[in-house]
């Protein structure tokens, strides 16, 4: 008498390395288009109340920055300065954010450091 094996096994560890090879790949190839759609992708920065806006894309570049007359002070540019800065940072949080939210949902929560 032959001993029956459960369904899925019998066809030896190379066939689930293959489809783990195959999910692996396919896993990557959703990554790679993720990471091309968010390079074309623009996420905009505030601060000031809206005084200082600047635009970057997902490569974070900077696409445009717009200041409102009311806030250039040549005896304050630190100001200027402050929110600048402060406006990029809030357009790359934003661009951080929406990478994560994205990656979770192609890996289904699971963290991959270093991959954005």
């Amino acid at each position: 008498m032959k001993a029956r094996l459960p369904q899925g096994m019998g066809k030896g560890p190379s066939n689930n390395m293959n489809q783990m090879l195959k999910q692996a790949q396919k896993m990557q190839d959703e990554i790679t288009a993720l990471q091309a759609d968010l390079e074309q992708r623009e996420f905009t920065g505030t601060a000031g109340g809206g005084v200082v806006e600047v635009t970057i894309n997902g490569k974070r570049n900077v696409l445009k920055l717009d200041i409102k007359p009311e806030v250039v002070d040549p005896e304050d540019v630190e100001t200027l300065q402050d929110l600048v800065m402060a406006a990029f940072n809030q357009a790359v949080a934003n661009l951080d954010e929406v990478s994560d939210t994205e990656m979770q949902k192609l890996t289904g929560g699971v963290s991959f450091p270093g991959l954005f």
